[in-house]
């Protein structure tokens, strides 16, 4: 009987303190629902690398921090088509966690690609307008 009073005793103080109506829960369930918007990749690129390497040398620890922006030679990335879950990027169909001129394809869109080289992404689109792009569904 103890047993029962004590689980009972803390679930009814919490139900009472609750007091949620279902308008207030079906708010929070729209809230959900609703669509969040994350931060933009060029944003990401543009921001500082945030980590350090620490290395050993003879007993004593050196700090290296990690060049924010590392200079690349300008590469020529074409993306093509996209079909069936592959890119057709510079004569050649890629899928996903193929490498591209040492870029990584992260990502396969159906207007676009993103590609990543360690701390370097790229967004690859089709270079027509969207009105005029072709876009090839499978089917089951």
């Amino acid at each position: 009987m103890m047993k029962v009073i004590l689980i009972l005793v803390p679930l009814s103080l919490t139900l009472a303190i609750a007091d949620l109506s279902v308008k207030q829960i079906e708010k929070m369930v729209q809230k959900i629902h609703l669509k969040r918007e994350g931060i933009a990749l060029k944003t990401l690129d543009q921001t500082k690398e945030p980590f350090i390497r620490i290395t050993k040398e003879e007993n004593k620890t050196v700090v290296v921090e990690l060049p924010s922006q590392i200079e690349e030679p300008d590469v020529k990335l074409t993306l093509h088509a996209i079909m069936g879950g592959k890119a057709y990027i510079n004569n050649g169909w890629k899928k996903v966690d193929d490498i591209v001129m040492g870029y990584t394809v992260k990502y396969i869109g159906k207007r676009g690609v993103v590609l990543q080289n360690g701390t370097t992404i790229k967004k690859l689109f089709i270079g027509k307008p969207k009105e005029q792009l072709l876009i090839l569904d499978e089917r089951e």
